[in-house]
C-alpha cells in the first residue's frame, strides 16, 4: 500500500513538474525531485523513466548527485523566472502581492546562483558528470 501511495505522489509531482514547465510562479524542479524521491522508494521502472528522460534526465541527476547546474541553465531558469515574475505583476495590482512576488524572485535566483556549475561537456547521454569526477 505504501509503494503504491509512493508511486501515485511521483506521478502527480510528475504531472505538476512538467506543468510548471509551461505555468508561471509552478516550478518543475521541485516537483520533479519530489517525484525522484518517490519513485527511489515504490518503483524502480518510473524513478529509472524519469532520470533516463531525454528532456529533464540529466538535469536532474546532475542537481541530485552533485547540486550541480549548466550554466545555461542557470541563465534559461533566472530569465524565465524573472520574465513570468514581471508578468504577473504587471497582471495584479496588489502591492502585497508584487512584494511576496519579489521576495520569491529574489530567494529562488539566489538558490539559482549559489548552485555549483557544471559545464555543458561534462554532462554526457549516460549522466554522468565527467568534470566532476575528474575535479
Amino acid at each position: 500500500m505504501k509503494r503504491r501511495l509512493l508511486a501515485a505522489c511521483g506521478l502527480a509531482a510528475t504531472g505538476l513538474g512538467a506543468a510548471g514547465l509551461f505555468l508561471p510562479l509552478l516550478p518543475a524542479t521541485p516537483f520533479l525531485l519530489l517525484a525522484l524521491y518517490c519513485f527511489a522508494r515504490s518503483s524502480e521502472r518510473l524513478h529509472r523513466w524519469l532520470l533516463g528522460n531525454r528532456l529533464c534526465g540529466a538535469h536532474l541527476r546532475a542537481y541530485v548527485a552533485y547540486r550541480a547546474v549548466t550554466p545555461a541553465t542557470k541563465v534559461c531558469s533566472i530569465t524565465i523566472l524573472w520574465a513570468s515574475l514581471a508578468a504577473s505583476a504587471l497582471l495584479l495590482d496588489t502591492l502585497i502581492i508584487r512584494i511576496l512576488l519579489l521576495a520569491v524572485g529574489i530567494g529562488v535566483s539566489i538558490h539559482l546562483l549559489l548552485l555549483r556549475t557544471v559545464p555543458r561537456e561534462g554532462l554526457d547521454p549516460g549522466g554522468s558528470i565527467q568534470a566532476a569526477e575528474r575535479a
